[in-house]
């Protein structure tokens, strides 16, 4: 086993490591050029519903096509891992459970949207999603917003959002790769797209026979999952555009268990599957210079485990939307607002179901006072049917400060209602009444600093936040009268730091980092929320040449608090390769776990060591 990861050491590492960029870095020249000047390209946030630049948005990370393609990311995982206060709960390698705590806020507390339909589970306990089969193969750029944003989208989002945009494609693409354990990998899209219309179609498999889930096993678990998506639009008429999408995803992973007599996590012959798909239609109109859009979405999913403790979930939601946004004042503002009314239902394994809805109203406003000072607000009221009213709100400043700095903040509210698992106490046992549950409510407020050096070779920026969380609803077991319900906890709190910044090194290299230092805590008794560790950071070292391009990404975390003891903190190491032949072809090799460290994801669930592939990516 390798030493124990040190506080100190992640303080060392934090000087000078990496994570998703403030903006996107391109090129700044040929090798042969140093004296080229540096360009950045501005990096645009759409999840806030009025875009705005990500160097203005407390909280805010984009990943840009270029930035997923220079890391060679598969999955939608591999890139939140890089996100600082992002802590990543993984149950195996391959395909095991995979969830999202941002900046200490439990699962479920991070809405995730694809084209703007939420594809949150349901059916799960907390209505978390599962990230373990998130493909990256159709996307265009992910934004991930830290802090409550219940604002502009609702329950389910006190902790952030996670919002993917799908690629719209025109000519041809595919990505074929191959390597360790077995692994096949391919994508394919094809479309056209133009001024009055595009049609595009993706699909995506990836296969490997894996590694042992449980760290103390032998036997392998595999894993194979296949994407394919639908995307369209026609405009037509001046002022007027139709678009939808379809996107379906269906997994099967070997999964392991605490087999009899010990009862600790290890070999079984468990199998775990899942189905899912999202979609949404949509027409937009222009007309005396306000944007109307109206949606409809919905969403699917069915999930099976096939194990001595075999079960069964399905559920789905329903989504309609009607927004609209435009200026004011000549001008100097912008501002959108909406309706929405959102449904779901869920049927449990234990033969409980229910259906839950929620009536909303929302609106945001961006207001530059000055040149220099722009203030933003956000009013939203939920009804929802079961579980009475709230009313959430947040305030945004950015303020240019000269000489490249830049201060932002903001504070809002955000609450969560009970889910189905919730609502009907699912697998709930007691001589008394059970709890009625009350919605949970959190306040956050943050504070950032930025800095660009002229010519933009350096930024960086600062961030302190405090995000707490009223009647944080848990499951709780009683060992002496054996009473399991659910509750709601007084309060938990999360203090934090992250610090990240880029620099441009010249002759094609760049250098990113990011820190994070997480402190979260249930305030009953003070101690540690688990699976949140208090120090992570990311390295990043890029390269791009005249054929030649690569990253090399090292990233760790300091000890963990986990079920059941602590996990000891690690530093691994990934490295993604490219070689263009033509402007068509590219070659691509990938080195993961380059140093073949033996580490942990979570207490118990092993990872594999190093592993190499080796592909191809052609673009017409």
């Amino acid at each position: 086993m390798r030493p124990l990861m040190t506080t100190a050491s992640l303080a060392v590492l934090c000087l000078c490591v990496s994570t998703p960029a403030l903006a996107h870095v391109p090129d700044p020249g040929d090798p042969g050029d140093p004296g080229d000047p540096i360009r950045l390209e501005e990096v645009i946030v759409t999840a806030t519903r009025l875009p705005r630049p990500v160097t203005e948005t407390p909280g805010a990370r984009v990943f840009t096509e270029a930035d997923i393609e220079a890391r060679g990311a598969i999955f939608a995982a591999d890139l939140l891992a890089e996100v600082p206060g992002a802590a990543l709960a993984r149950t195996g390698p391959f395909g095991g459970l995979t969830q999202l705590r941002l900046r200490g806020a439990s699962p479920g507390k991070t809405l995730v949207l694809i084209d703007g339909v939420p594809v949150n589970d349901p059916a799960e306990i907390n209505g978390a999603y599962d990230f373990s089969s998130l493909s990256l193969a159709d996307i265009a750029q992910m934004e991930v917003l830290s802090g409550p944003q219940s604002s502009l989208w609702g329950s389910d989002a006190i902790g952030g959002v996670v919002a993917l945009t799908t690629r719209e494609t025109s000519g041809f693409r595919a990505d074929l790769e191959a390597g360790s354990l077995n692994t096949r990998r391919g994508a394919l899209s094809v479309g056209r797209a133009g001024e009055r219309g595009a049609l595009g179609l993706s699909v995506a498999g990836f296969r490997t026979d894996g590694v042992s889930a449980a760290a103390a096993g032998t036997e392998d678990d595999g894993f194979e999952t296949l994407t394919a998506g639908l995307k369209g639009r026609i405009i037509p008429r001046a002022g007027v555009e139709l678009d939808g999408g379809l996107r379906w995803t269906r997994s099967r992973v070997a999964i392991d268990g605490y087999p009899a007599p010990a009862f600790v996590l290890g070999d079984t012959d468990d199998v775990s599957k899942s189905e899912s798909w999202s979609g949404h239609g949509r027409l937009s109109v222009q007309t005396g210079g306000v944007h109307h859009r109206l949606t409809l979405a919905a969403s699917d999913i069915e999930r099976e485990t096939r194990s001595a403790y075999s079960n069964r979930f399905d559920a789905d939601r329903q989504v309609w939307r009607w927004d609209m946004d435009g200026t004011g004042g000549e001008g100097r503002l912008s501002w959108a607002a909406g309706l929405e009314r959102r449904t779901e239902s869920a049927n449990l394994d234990s033969g409980l179901s229910d259906d839950l809805g929620t009536s909303s109203v929302y609106g945001t406003v961006l207001v530059p006072l000055t040149s220099r000072v722009t203030v933003g607000a956000a009013l939203r009221h939920d009804d929802t049917d079961d579980f009475g009213t709230a009313t959430t709100g947040r305030l945004t400043a950015h303020v240019d400060l000269g000489a490249g700095f830049g201060l932002s903040g903001a504070v809002g509210t955000g609450f969560k209602a009970p889910t189905v698992s919730q609502s009907v106490c699912d697998f709930c046992f007691s001589a008394d009444p059970f709890p009625t549950l009350r919605p949970e409510h959190a306040e956050g407020a943050e504070l950032a600093l930025g800095w660009q050096s002229p010519g933009g070779g350096l930024t960086g920026r600062v961030t302190v936040y405090r995000l707490t969380i009223e009647d944080q609803i848990i499951y709780r077991f009683d060992p002496l009268t054996f009473d399991s319900v659910y509750i709601n906890l007084d309060r938990t709190r999360t203090d934090g730091v992250e610090l990240e910044s880029q620099l441009v090194l010249g002759a094609g290299f760049d250098l990113s980092l990011g820190y994070a230092w997480t402190d979260a805590r249930d305030e009953s008794d003070g101690s540690p929320l688990l699976r949140v560790p208090k120090h992570s950071g990311t390295v990043g070292l890029g390269y791009s040449g005249k054929r030649l391009s690569g990253r090399l990404t090292v990233r760790a975390e300091g000890d963990m608090p986990d079920s059941g003891g602590t996990r000891e903190g690690f530093v691994t190491a990934d490295l993604h390769l490219g070689y263009t032949l033509t402007d068509q072809v590219e070659l691509t090799a990938r080195v993961d776990n380059l140093s073949d460290e033996r580490w942990q994801s979570l207490l118990g669930y092993g990872e594999p060591g190093r592993t190499v592939a080796l592909g191809v990516r052609l673009r017409y």
